[in-house]
């Protein structure tokens, strides 16, 4: 059976949200039966399946995140919480 397509809102809604110096703040839940990115109070939330273990969750993330942008991943760098739940990305070319 397929997984289900992840619930993405408007690459607009995101970039809204995104500061004049091009970071995005993310709020992650690991481990979540379904995965996709929520907009709560000017705060983005992400929701993946992948484990909170080597890397897999922050790497779901960006995976989510590019896709919701229409951007490749390599265009989003990890500044802050690599261990966090509390994440810091910058979108190059913002």
């Amino acid at each position: 059976m397929a997984r289900p397509r992840a619930d993405l809102p408007p690459a607009e809604a995101i970039r809204a949200v995104i500061d004049g110096e091009g970071r995005l703040a993310v709020r992650v839940t690991p481990g979540a039966k379904s995965e996709g990115l929520e907009l709560v109070g000017g705060r983005l939330l992400a929701k993946v399946r992948a484990k909170p273990e080597d890397g897999k969750a922050t790497e779901a993330v960006r995976t989510l995140l590019a896709a919701a942008l229409e951007l490749a991943p390599s265009r989003l760098d990890l500044l802050r919480g690599a261990t966090s739940r509390e994440k810091l990305f910058r979108v190059d070319g913002f």
